[in-house]
Order: structure tokens, then sequence, then C-alpha cells
């Protein structure tokens, strides 16, 4: 008679190195406006060493909406935002109401990671309206959120059961400091952890902290081919524009060497984190995510400084990882949207992904050995609701109430950032010997524009109309089932 005593022990052995083997840490770090066309991550030498050459460098990530809480809300859920119905960043239009708290909180990653036995952290910004009434949000074993949308200076934290105000603490210092014992405390246990971070840099009223002050005030803003530019082939809100006074352009011109100034403490946050991981030894086995939720222009088409085009100044974003299992100094082309980090960071944690997620994750293409990792073909969806409405005028500007435009101020010389028909879906087509977008928008004109980016990387000429009658037909049937899609059938 055979013995399965050996077998059986050997069985057990192997079962206790699987159960005891802890699982990945996760750490994301998630900025706010940072674009990657106007070079949003020079500030940023010392991240783009650790994450992105001691890890993977995306070079087209993109978000599924420009504009903060729609984005935000996509990370977190992994769907498009016509599935998740947060339109912008009112509580109207969806931005941390009631469908938030009762139909996707619970439903979130943080709740999911939770479950599975993730000590949970955020710290920072989380939705534009959270406001830090009642419980802790669903899913976050310790939180420090933001009250409302970003700040430097001035504002209120909800840390865990209270409210701290804080007047002359820098925010991005002070989520450097919570976070960071936040990880030397949850590294000593067995628990896995996901830590969330995300600082107020480089979003207005771009205030960098006092030691950076004046580090890039010899820089102007990228004069790129389309810089205070009027050109009459896109549609209507970007068609009336002006061009910009040179008062206005001294405006950008400050504003972009702050942005970059305020970015110099999350450079400094991004270190610290990254130094305790290594000390606590347990960088090797955390991924460490660094992005933003939506990019920004700065007098391109001569419009001032806003995000919510669809132009790459606006959805291109960056995204660099490191962590187990990822060679250093990979180089990925294929297209990714933020709404796949939620399966991705599933992946991770080796949890499937609910079926109600439109993202797919990534997690196959870090596993590459080499530099240059093959690429995928992509369809993404970038989907955008204009605000413009009566409410939104603006008597200081001269433009008539019933135009219902928004995001008008003196600031910008009048020119409006938003209006009611800048309401738009596109097909982001990343493939081989193919990188183009194509725009439908919801206004009077049924407006389209196209863009080969191979030809034509700075967006300067509109070739919507010039597309043989079959293939724009193709482009619409496909952009048409990215925006009625759900799970799985946003695969394209």
């Amino acid at each position: 008679m055979i013995s399965l005593a050996p077998l059986i022990t050997l069985i057990l052995a192997c079962l206790g190195r699987a159960t005891s083997e802890k699982a990945p840490n996760i750490l994301l770090i998630l900025s706010d406006d940072q674009d990657v066309e106007l070079r949003g991550m020079f500030p940023m030498e010392q991240t783009i060493q650790l994450l992105g050459f001691g890890g993977a460098l995306f070079h087209n990530a993109y978000t599924p909406t420009p504009i903060c809480c729609p984005a935000r809300t996509s990370l977190l859920t992994g769907m498009y935002a016509h599935n998740h119905g947060t339109r912008n960043n009112s509580v109207a239009g969806g931005c941390y109401g009631p469908h938030w708290w009762r139909s996707l909180e619970p439903r979130a990653l943080p709740h999911i990671l939770q479950q599975h036995g993730y000590n949970t952290f955020f710290g920072g910004k989380y939705l534009n309206q959270y406001w830090g009434a009642g419980d802790v949000p669903k899913g976050w074993n310790h939180f420090y959120g933001l009250h409302g949308n970003s700040r430097y200076y001035n504002y209120t934290l909800r840390e865990n059961s209270g409210n701290v105000h804080y007047e002359s603490t820098y925010l991005t210092d002070l989520l450097k400091d919570r976070a960071a014992d936040f990880l030397r405390n949850a590294t000593q246990s067995s628990e896995p952890f996901f830590a969330m971070v995300a600082p107020p840099a480089a979003h207005e009223p771009f205030t960098p902290a006092p030691r950076h002050e004046g580090v890039f005030s010899h820089i102007e803003a990228l004069r790129t081919p389309s810089f205070n530019q009027v050109k009459q082939d896109k549609h209507w809100l970007v068609r009336a524009a002006r061009r910009l006074p040179n008062e206005t352009i001294n405006t950008i011109d400050k504003y972009f060497q702050k942005r970059w100034e305020t970015l110099l403490a999350v450079d400094e946050l991004v270190v610290t984190l990254v130094g305790v991981l290594n000390d606590t030894q347990s960088l090797e086995n955390t991924y460490i995510i660094y992005t933003s939720d939506n990019g920004y222009h700065v007098g391109q088409f001569a419009q001032p400084f806003d995000k919510r085009q669809p132009y790459e100044t606006d959805i291109n974003i960056p995204l660099l990882i490191r962590g187990p299992g990822i060679a250093p100094e990979s180089h990925i082309d294929t297209a990714v949207s933020l709404v796949d980090l939620a399966p991705t960071i599933l992946a991770w944690a080796d949890i499937d992904t609910p079926s109600y997620m439109d993202g797919q994750s990534f997690h196959e293409l870090l596993l590459n050995n080499r530099r240059r990792v093959p690429f995928f073909e992509r369809s993404l969806l970038i989907e955008y609701w204009g605000e413009g409405t009566v409410a939104t005028y603006n008597s200081e500007c001269p433009w008539p109430a019933k135009d219902r435009l928004a995001q008008c101020t003196p600031a910008a010389d009048c020119h409006c950032q938003d209006s009611w028909n800048n309401t738009y879906a596109c097909l982001r087509n990343i493939r081989h010997r193919e990188d183009r977008i194509y725009c439908e928008f919801r206004d009077g004109e049924n407006f389209l524009e196209a863009y080969d980016l191979q030809l034509d990387p700075f967006q300067m000429t509109n070739i919507a109309y010039d597309l043989l009658p079959i293939e724009r037909a193709l482009y619409s049937l496909r952009l048409k089932n990215l925006t009625q899609c759900s799970g799985h059938s946003c695969f394209l």
C-alpha cells in the first residue's frame, strides 16, 4: 500500500507558504490638473527616476473625462462617466451626492480592497463636493479628506472621526507627513495596505511652498504652435476666441511658473514615501502609481487656462508605475485610461474584477521583461458634458446670458472656458500605424473634429470633414458603441 503521508505533508507545506505570503501593498499618488503635453512632469525629476526609470513609463495614458470629480469617480469605480453618472464638479452633476453614497461608494475600489483584508488610507482631495459631514466615506480605515476643492493653506480636513482646520500648514507637506506615518505603522503589520495620497498641486490657486517660490520665475509658458492661435476649424467655443492680449499672456506665464513650483513639493512627497518603504524593507512588495486626474492647457488655441477640451493638453495624463515584476525603464505605448486602474489594482490583489467595471487590467503588460513592452491596439472613450446655463452668466464679460457660456472671467480676458455646447464624446484610437482622435459635439451644428496625431501632434488641422464617408461612419459607430458600453462591452 502506497503511503500518502509525504504527499499530504508537501501539499500542506505549500499551502502554508501560499497563505503566509503577504499580498502586495499599493500606494497611489494622484496629482491635480497635471499635464504631459506642456512638460508638466519637468519639475519632478526624482519621481521620474524612482518610479519611471525604476519601473514603467506609460506614453499614452488618458483621463476618461477632463475635469476633476468625474475623473476621480472613474478612477475609484473603474467606470466611465456615462455609467457612474458624475457629469461635473457640482452636487447636481453627481459629485459626492446621494447616488455616490448609496450606489457607488459601496462598490468602489477602496471598499473592495478593505473587504479583502487591506488596511486603507486616504489623504488629500477626495471629491470636489466632499464636506466632511457624517461618517468617514466607506472603504477607508484611515481618512484625512479635504473639504471641497484644492487648497494649499486655510483648509479643513476630516481626520477620521472629526474635522480639523489648518491655517498656515502647507497641505502637500501635511499629507506627506500623514502618509509617511501611516506607511511606517502599516508596514509592521501582516495586513497589506492600500494608500491613496491626493495633493492639491498643480490645481489653482497655484500656491507653491515658500521654499519653492520663484524657482521657475525665469520660465515662460510653453509656446506650442497652437499657442494664442485662433483656428476656424474648431467647435464653436474655441472658434469664437480672440487672440489673447499681452496682459493675459503675462498671467498665463505666471500661472505656468507657479504650477511647476507647486509640483516640487509633490516630488519631495514621492521621495519621502519611497524612502519610508525602503527603510521598512517594504519597497519591493509595493506597487507605486503616480498619475493625475486630467491635464491642463495654458494659451493653446487662445484658451487661457483650464481643462474641459478634447485636446492632448487636457486629456493626456502622466502615469508611472513601479512594483513587483515590473522591469526598470519599461516603456508602454499601449493606450490606457484611468478606468483601467481599479481592475489593475484588483489584479495585483488577486481579486476578480466586478462585471460593472468598464476598465480592463493592464497587469499583464507590466510583467513583460523587455524595456519596450509589446504594443496592443486600443480605443478609449473621452466624454464631457458642457456646464453652461443661463445661471453661469457673468455680467463682467460682454456675452449675453442666452449664449449659456461658463467660466468667463476678466482674469482670462473674458475668454469663456466652457459652454452648454462644449458637450462631446471622443474616440481616442491608438493602433498600429494609427494615432487619431475623432470627436462628435452635441450642439446645433453636430460638429465634428478629428486629428491625425502622427502627422499633426498639436492638433492644428481638423480632418473630420476630409475623411472618407465610410471611414467617418465607422468611427461614429465605434464611438456610439463606447458611449453606450458597460463592463466587457467597453473593451474595444
